[in-house]
């Protein structure tokens, strides 16, 4: 069996709050299978193990060959005790089994974990023939967590040591007096061939972790890096990353937008689930972006909406032919929505409401003509958010809910805006909020931490957040 009895990452001397998100930042909690795939999955297919095979003698060389306890002066050589074993030579790691990986968390201190593993040796015996050995070996090992000059966390190899286990002769003869000898020398050479396999697998984890710091481009608006706030806390069944997003426009200047006024409170994680939370501040980020950058902004002419809903000057007197009656018949109207302050974003009651002051400039044109003013309405769009998550982002997608409307100023008296709300409401639908959906294509990236997939997340809205929770 090869065990790594204490694989120790030294990654935190508490455990992790208690369900309080005290930054604006994404919360993550990776479960701890999540963790012990990473591992199993840098032992799998690749070239780690294949790179310990045949490493621990070539004929005559090395190990049992004239160089090493078989040479002169060693302990098997001609002056050495068994002089008669000069033809055991050879020796090497044919085989080794795909290790079984076996994770614990240590709350407010590591994670052990247990590798277990058979390595096969074949070689030539000392009376001739094939010697075929297989040889259980554990491995203890000892990690330290270190930041990179990234600035994420780093797994670093402190200490490395081997303990074989039962030593198993397949075939070949080997007498009992040369039994022990290969054990002993067993013992000093795996270290050095298999310690290198849990650094190579830390190292494939490192580049997983490292994938926390990473740079996601949001179109047009800009993008998005993410990077450690704090180290990472440990509980006895996941691993809590306070992951910072940093937003940059597309110069390259920081947004900061207004932060919540209070932490969250995050639901507790079940056991074999991971978790990421995705707070307020993102919401109200991207929607800062596309209000500044005019992308929430539209000017509706009759081709951007279907026939069946009205936009010239006619239907438009239809609606209040007491105040718009005198319009000249027959012009197209023209729309123009601008919004001049960035929209809010709700987060509770288990819905994602997003609200859009707007003004909108009501105009009447012939195609060859200037637009004309009629009157400038102040407009409020209350949309509701559809969540769904991908393996990267969280996406929105938007329907009107309804829309409420006052008059700032007109060409003639003053009117019932009211009386307009629906037909203005069927106008946004047609040609607004398609718009919309469109700008929100970026969506909200999700941070990369151990290549977990949250495409099939359950989606939880909570008071300033939205939490995803994936089975491992």
């Amino acid at each position: 069996m090869l065990g790594v009895r204490s694989l120790l990452l030294l990654w935190g001397l508490v455990t992790p709050c208690h369900g309080l998100l005290e930054t604006v930042g994404t919360l993550a909690r990776i479960d701890k299978d999540e963790l012990g795939k990473a591992i199993q999955n840098s032992l799998v297919g690749g070239p780690i193990l294949q790179n310990v095979l045949g490493t621990v003698t070539s004929l005559n060389q090395g190990l049992l060959g004239s160089g090493g306890l078989l040479g002169g002066g060693g302990l098997l050589s001609y002056g050495g005790v068994f002089g008669v074993v000069e033809e055991l030579s050879g020796l090497k790691i044919e085989e080794m089994t795909l290790p079984k990986v076996l994770l614990k968390l240590l709350p407010g201190f590591g994670v052990q974990v247990d590798l277990h593993t058979k390595v096969g040796l074949h070689g030539s015996g000392p009376l001739g023939g094939l010697l075929q050995l297989a040889v259980e070996v554990n491995v203890s090992s000892r990690v330290a967590l270190g930041v990179s000059s990234r600035g994420t966390p780093i797994l670093i190899l402190k200490r490395c040591s081997t303990l074989l286990g039962h030593i198993s002769l397949l075939s070949g003869l080997l007498p009992a007096p040369l039994f022990g000898v290969v054990e002993q020398t067993l013992f000093k050479v795996l270290p050095g061939l298999l310690c290198p396999v849990v650094d190579s697998v830390l190292g494939v984890v490192n580049e997983l972790l490292g994938s926390v710091l990473s740079l996601v481009p949001l179109g047009a608006l800009g993008s998005m890096e993410f990077s450690l706030a704090t180290l990472p806390l440990i509980s006895n069944q996941y691993i809590e990353l306070d992951i910072n997003p940093i937003v940059k426009g597309v110069a390259g200047d920081i947004i900061d937008f207004p932060k919540p006024p209070k932490p969250v409170k995050v639901p507790p994680k079940e056991d074999h689930t991971s978790q990421v939370t995705v707070p307020l501040y993102l919401f109200n980020t991207v929607f800062g972006l596309l209000q500044t950058n005019g992308a929430l902004d539209i000017d509706i002419t009759p081709e951007l909406v279907p026939r069946n809903v009205p936009l010239t000057t006619t239907d438009l007197a239809a609606l209040l032919p007491e105040a718009l009656g005198m319009l000249p018949a027959g012009q197209h109207l023209l729309l123009s929505l601008r919004v001049k302050e960035a929209p809010s974003v709700s987060l509770q009651n288990k819905k994602a409401t997003i609200s859009i002051p707007a003004a909108l400039h009501v105009q009447s044109y012939v195609p060859t003509g200037t637009p004309e003013a009629l009157f400038e309405l102040k407009v409020v769009m209350t949309l509701s958010a559809q969540l769904a998550p991908s393996a990267t982002k969280l996406h929105l997608s938007l329907s009107l809910e309804r829309l409420s409307a006052k008059l700032a100023s007109s060409y003639s008296r003053t009117f019932d805006v009211s009386r307009l709300e629906e037909w203005l409401s069927d106008v946004v639908r047609a040609a607004y909020v398609p718009k919309l959906n469109v700008a929100l294509d970026v969506g909200i990236p999700l941070p990369k931490v151990l290549n977990v997939n949250f495409a099939n997340a359950v989606l939880e809205v909570i008071e300033n957040a939205v939490v995803l929770t994936v089975t491992s």
